[in-house]
C-alpha cells in the first residue's frame, strides 16, 4: 500500500508500532502458547470456507420452513460480506504484517485490510443482535467470540490493529445493508425451493 499523504502515511505508521506493541506485550504473557492455539481455533471458526459449509449444511439438514428467512439472509451477507471485502482488499493492497500461511488466502485475501474475519464476526454479532434477535444467553457468547476473533487476528499478526477496526465496521455496515433489503419470507421458501425442492416440499408437508 502506497500513500503520497503524509497525514496517511504518519497514521498507517502509528498504526503498526501499536500493533506491534501489541503483540510484543501479549506474546510476554506466560500463557501465550495457549493463548495462540485458541487464536488458531478461532481463526477456523470464522473462516469464510467454513461459515458457507457449515451454513449450506444447516440449511440443508435442518429444513425447517420457519427458518428459511433467517437462513437465507445470513447467507445473502456471507455473500455480501466476501464480495466487498474483497473489493477493498483489492483496492486498498495493504500487506499483511506476516505472510500468510493460510492455502485459502488467494487472489485478495492475501492483503490485509480490512479484515475479512473481523466483518464476518461483527455482521454475525449484529445479524443475531438486531436482525435477528437472539436472547441474551446466546448473544453474550455471540458477542465474546465475535471480540475474540477480532483480538485473535493481532495475536496471530494476520492484521494490524486498523484493519480490524475497519473489518468490524464493515460487518456492521453489511448488516446495516442486510436489514435495509432483507429478504421476504416468501422469496426466502422460492429461494430454498430453488436450491433444494426435495426439502422445501418435504418441510412444506
Amino acid at each position: 500500500m502506497k500513500t503520497s499523504s503524509p497525514a496517511l502515511k504518519f497514521l498507517l505508521e502509528k498504526d503498526v508500532q501499536v500493533s506491534k506493541h501489541f503483540v510484543v506485550a501479549v506474546s510476554n504473557l506466560s500463557f501465550f502458547k495457549s493463548l495462540k492455539i485458541h487464536s488458531q481455533f478461532l481463526e477456523i471458526s470464522c473462516h469464510g470456507v467454513a461459515w458457507f459449509a457449515s451454513w449450506f449444511a444447516f440449511i440443508w439438514l435442518l429444513s425447517s420452513k420457519d427458518l428459511y428467512q433467517m437462513q437465507v439472509n445470513m447467507l445473502f451477507g456471507l455473500v455480501l460480506d466476501v464480495v466487498v471485502v474483497a473489493v477493498l482488499k483489492a483496492l486498498v493492497r495493504r500487506r499483511r504484517p506476516v505472510a500468510s500461511k493460510d492455502m485459502m488466502a488467494i487472489g485478495p485475501d492475501k492483503f490485509s485490510f480490512p479484515s475479512g474475519h473481523a466483518s464476518r464476526a461483527f455482521f454475525v454479532l449484529l445479524f443475531f443482535a438486531k436482525l435477528y434477535p437472539l436472547h441474551i444467553v446466546f448473544l453474550m457468547p455471540i458477542t465474546a467470540w465475535a471480540v475474540s476473533v477480532a483480538i485473535s487476528r493481532l495475536i496471530l499478526q494476520r492484521h494490524y490493529v486498523l484493519d480490524i477496526c475497519a473489518g468490524a465496521i464493515t460487518g456492521m455496515l453489511e448488516a446495516l445493508i442486510v436489514g435495509l433489503f432483507w429478504i421476504s419470507e416468501k422469496s426466502a421458501f422460492d429461494l430454498v425451493g430453488f436450491l433444494s425442492s426435495e426439502n422445501v416440499d418435504s418441510a412444506a408437508e
